[in-house]
């Protein structure tokens, strides 16, 4: 079997990226392959291009961090029924292709009747918020947050998620969005207007019970600042730096020394770092977690309680124009390639 990827050889701009055909191995023992029907473009790709991702392996590499298809052959060990179904999958790497080869137990069943490109949406953004809210601030009925950059993948699904949980939300992005994220329940909040803090604190007097914030820099300052008694603040990157020079590490330890500090701080507050693949080392307990809180999340797709955020579907020969309005800051929701 021939598959069609996409290689990013190097720093490259968005129209750098190489389409390639390799032959592709029968699936071993545990292993699969998956037509891809949908591959998302996420922060993580976009710093990826430009070498700023925390861990990422040295060029060239195929990107592509999650995905959705439909499992079209198995290797030995693996149950016959698999073929035909569709499954998603969190890949890191891999996943911008028309067929890729996976462990059959990276694989997380997507409901008869779900859309590929909206189960797509949900996947690693799925993940990440419920991940956040449910394990990580263990956000209550009645409490309120404050999810930034609300118009974003994660954003637009936190927002959801935490409104049905019973939360009050208050999300930042621009002016442009600020429909978008009325829409999905949450009271916008201007990112960029300098008195943001202030405007929060007039919606929130007390503070808020958890801040979901993917931006780092100075900001992060302000938002363990507006953190209620005992309340949660959750990083989960460090996008304010994704245009600097200079190693894509040193951001991101700074930042876990910063949170480090605040902890030991005798305020009540916490601060964590949210990192997707914490655990992974004790495999089978962390594909039993991913497999149960992205299940929970496309339970609630299928059940129409939550609204999947496509932002545009792309075709995979055309992924330049895919990435460059994924980084354009112009959308809601995902952008997804589909191949």
């Amino acid at each position: 079997m021939q598959a069609l990827e996409v290689v990013l050889p190097g720093v490259v701009e968005p129209e750098g990226l190489r389409l390639r055909h390799r032959d592709l191995p029968s699936p071993a023992a545990g292993q699969v392959v998956v037509r891809v029907e949908a591959g998302g473009v996420s922060f993580a790709e976009q710093q990826m291009r430009r070498a700023k991702y925390y861990d990422q392996p040295a060029f060239p590499f195929v990107p592509g961090y999650d995905l959705v298809g439909t499992v079209a052959e198995v290797g030995p060990g693996v149950p016959a029924d698999l073929v035909g179904r569709r499954f998603a999958a969190l890949t890191k790497i891999g996943g911008w292709a028309d067929h890729v080869l996976l462990p059959a137990a990276d694989l997380v069943p997507v409901p008869a009747g779900v859309d590929p490109a909206e189960a797509e949406s949900f996947v690693v953004n799925g993940i990440t918020a419920w991940q956040m809210l449910h394990r990580v601030a263990r956000v209550r009925a009645g409490q309120t947050v404050l999810v930034h950059g609300a118009n974003g993948g994660v954003g637009s699904t936190l927002v959801q998620l935490a409104r049905l949980a019973g939360a009050t939300v208050i999300g930042t992005a621009s002016p442009r969005n600020h429909d978008a994220v009325r829409a999905l329940g949450a009271a916008p909040v201007d990112y960029r207007d300098p008195d943001l803090p202030r405007r929060v604190r007039d919606l929130a007097p007390g503070g808020v019970d958890a801040v979901f914030d993917h931006v780092g820099g100075p900001g992060i300052v302000d938002s363990y600042r507006l953190l209620a008694p005992r309340g949660t603040l959750v990083s989960y990157g460090t996008a304010s730096t994704k245009n600097d020079q200079g190693s894509s590490r040193l951001p991101v330890l700074r930042l876990f020394a910063r949170l480090l500090w605040w902890n030991a701080l005798p305020n009540g507050h916490r601060a964590a770092f949210y990192n997707i693949w914490a655990g992974k080392r004790r495999r089978a307990a962390f594909q039993a977690r991913l497999a149960d809180d992205l299940g929970s999340v496309f339970a609630l797709l299928a059940q129409g309680k939550l609204t999947a955020q496509v932002a545009a579907r792309i075709p995979l020969a055309e992924v330049a124009r895919a990435v460059r309005l994924a980084e354009s800051g112009t959308v809601t929701g995902k952008v997804v390639l589909v191949p």
